[in-house]
């Protein structure tokens, strides 16, 4: 099960039924790992030294800063951006999907965008 890192700005609901929905979930708020108000290359940062895909609904500057990080041979474990306007119920079942399923190191140096497409 891959290990998730949760922006301050990502939806609490979405969270929530992560967890309701999978409690053994490995996931982390970035303001539980004491990064409460940091920029953002600072939680990419501390993202891929923990191995944590990060999920955020940030499509400005983080995913800038992922990519910039990929160019500069840094590592990036991932994120997954998930759209404001996307449907919780989808957002979960999209996320657990990716939790579950995947390898770790599967999505190393890229943003996958959900809804994921059926």
């Amino acid at each position: 099960m891959l290990r998730l890192a949760v922006a301050e700005n990502f939806s609490h609901d979405i969270v929530r039924g992560l967890l309701r929905r999978q409690p053994g979930l490995d996931l982390i708020k970035i303001q539980d790992a004491g990064l409460r108000g940091a920029d953002d290359r600072k939680v990419l940062k501390w993202a891929a030294h923990a191995g944590r895909i990060l999920l955020t609904h940030d499509v400005s500057t983080l995913t800038a800063y992922a990519h910039e990080r990929v160019r500069s041979g840094q590592p990036m474990p991932g994120i997954f951006e998930i759209g404001r306007k996307v449907p919780i119920a989808r957002a979960i079942e999209d996320l657990l999907l990716l939790a579950e399923c995947s390898l770790e190191g599967e999505w190393e140096g890229q943003v996958i965008y959900l809804p994921l497409e059926r």
